[in-house]
Order: structure tokens, then sequence, then C-alpha cells
């Protein structure tokens, strides 16, 4: 079953409902004030699926019906992204794991498993750090927040004043040549080429200035123009006592694959699992596999027990080394 178009449930049924619903139909609820959408659909476990930087709950639409047969599924639109608001307002790493964590109390949700993409990747290690006893499992897919290499395009785009170059995406001149040259990267067989279709999605929703806005405060949270600025190795050892699955494609242009390696090493209870040939988007390049991988890791992985005991001694006894951290570049 594949997942083709979401439409949003009624308003009045919205804000009653708090059931996960039978169809992987658009949510919303107003947190805070602002307007959060978010698919809620599927029984059991309970998956927090967190998507990527300009991306949306979408993303997932190739997963989200066959992963629901067996799990709760819970996909928002960031704040700032898709069809959630777009204040001017706090689009840090932090405050999505907070984000993450209001969102799920007012579903009723105590405990998840949290599958983070790229950006999202770091949104789910936060989400671990500042909630550990709401996290039972970690999958990290392409994630961000392991070293500073990212692809030169975000490294330009985190630089001051990008928004400039940013807002002649809305010409439609300059989105049909941008169009142009995905297709082209596509067609000479660059690992770029291998997302050109999620990439062009991405820079269809660019136009709008509130977006655009928002996706620049999100990104220069994490990025600057010498890499990412921040990193999960610092508190890796934090996970020892977390089942965590690694995902990446051998072939991924915006963050490279040996990121899994190193944050493999960096994480006691951590395994990895690569998509030969697939990019930056396993999950759309082999959305059954993908489905299969994170069904095996849930039934063979136990879900984390939370000792805050546990926990204070970990913080104690810090890292096996000892040395601090820092991000090349």
């Amino acid at each position: 079953m594949t997942l083709h178009l979401i439409k949003p449930l009624p308003t009045d049924a919205v804000e009653r409902e708090f059931e996960p619903t039978t169809q992987p139909v658009i949510q919303y609820r107003y947190i805070h004030g602002y307007r959060r959408a978010f698919i809620h659909t599927g029984q059991g476990p309970a998956l927090l699926l967190i998507h990527g930087i300009g991306d949306s709950a979408d993303t997932w639409r190739d997963v989200i019906p066959s992963l629901a047969q067996r799990y709760t599924v819970i996909a928002p639109d960031l704040l700032g992204h898709g069809r959630s608001d777009k204040p001017r307002g706090d689009y840090s790493i932090a405050a999505y794991a907070n984000a993450m964590r209001d969102l799920i109390s007012v579903l009723g949700v105590d405990r998840v498993t949290v599958v983070g993409h790229s950006l999202g990747g770091g949104v789910a290690m936060q989400f671990a750090y500042q909630y550990p006893e709401r996290c039972e499992r970690l999958v990290l897919v392409a994630s961000g927040g392991v070293c500073a290499e990212v692809n030169t395009l975000l490294r330009l785009a985190a630089v001051p004043n990008a928004e400039l170059v940013l807002s002649l995406i809305s010409l439609s001149g300059t989105r049909a040549v941008t169009h142009w040259l995905c297709r082209l990267l596509r067609r000479t067989g660059a690992d770029l080429g291998l997302d050109a279709d999620d990439l062009m999605r991405m820079l269809d929703t660019l136009p709008d200035v509130m977006v655009r806005r928002a996706f620049l405060r999100t990104l220069r949270s994490a990025v600057d123009w010498r890499g990412q600025a921040i990193t999960m190795l610092d508190r890796c050892y934090l996970t020892q006592r977390v089942p965590t699955m690694l995902i990446w494609g051998s072939r991924d242009a915006i963050i490279p694959m040996q990121h899994a390696n190193i944050a493999n090493a960096a994480m006691p209870s951590s395994r990895v699992e690569i998509f030969e040939g697939a990019g930056h988007f396993p999950f759309r390049s082999d959305p059954a596999r993908f489905v299969s991988v994170i069904q095996r890791f849930l039934e063979d992985s136990e879900p984390a027990a939370y000792s805050p005991n546990e926990w204070r001694d970990l913080l104690r006894s810090g890292p096996d080394d000892r040395k601090p951290v820092t991000l090349a570049g």
C-alpha cells in the first residue's frame, strides 16, 4: 500500500480526536498557540518519525501505511515546515526536541521509538538526551549532528545574506532552471541526482517567504559556512543503554556515509544498515527494505528502561576517553 495523497481531517474532528486514525490523514492541534500538523495512525508500540530540514511528514508517505499495520505512527510537520505554522520563533534543535515531547504528551503517548532523518536525526538525539525517560529506541537515518562535513550548498545557504539569493527561487524562470539542473544531475548519474525528486519537492516550497525564513532560521541553528556547528558525539555515551539503529545510503551526497561509522563507534548500543546505491533518502529509494529493517530492529531489541540513578552515574563518569569532542572545519 502506498500513500499518494494526505488529506486533512475536518477541524471539528481534529479538535476532539486524540486516538490514532485508521488512515494516514493530516490532523492539527494548537500547542502553545501555534498550529501543528501531524499524522497519527496505526496501533501498537509508538514510532515518532521526524523529517529533515525543508521537508514535511509527506517524506514518509511510502513507509507509513506498512509501519501502521503494527505500530502507532506519529509523523509531524515540524514547526516552520509543511502545514504547521511558521512563526518568527525558536527553530533550534533543542526547541524541536521540546516540541516533540509536547506533541506526544498532547496525544497521550508516554514513550516512543524515535526515527529521525537528516536534521530530524539531530532532533531525535536531542530528544533522547533531554527526555531519556520518554525514549525507547533510536533510529538515525542519514542523520545530521555527527561531524562538520555537510554538502556545500547547505553551507552557502547558511552564510549572511543568502536569503537574497534564495528569494530568486520565487521567480518562475529560476525555478525552471533549478529543476533542469536537478534532472541533469539525475541523468549524469551524480550522487546528488539520486535525490533529485525530493530536492525539487523541497525547492518548490521556498518561494513562500514564510517557509524561506523558517528554513534559514532552522539551518543557521545547526550549520554555518564551515559546516555543521553542533555534534552529538560528546553525549553519545549516554545512549549505551538505548538500542540504536543507524541507516545510511552509500551514495549520500548531503551527509556522507562515513558519518554512520563514526556514530557507530561512539554509540555502544548501535548497529548499522547501509543501503547500497541509495542517496540521502534511503527510505524513499527502497521503502520495503526500510520497513523490514525497522521491524526487525524493533523485534530484536528491548526498549530502553530509564533509571534516574543510572543516568546520574553515566553523567558523573562521562565518556570512556574523557576527551572533549570538537568539530573540524
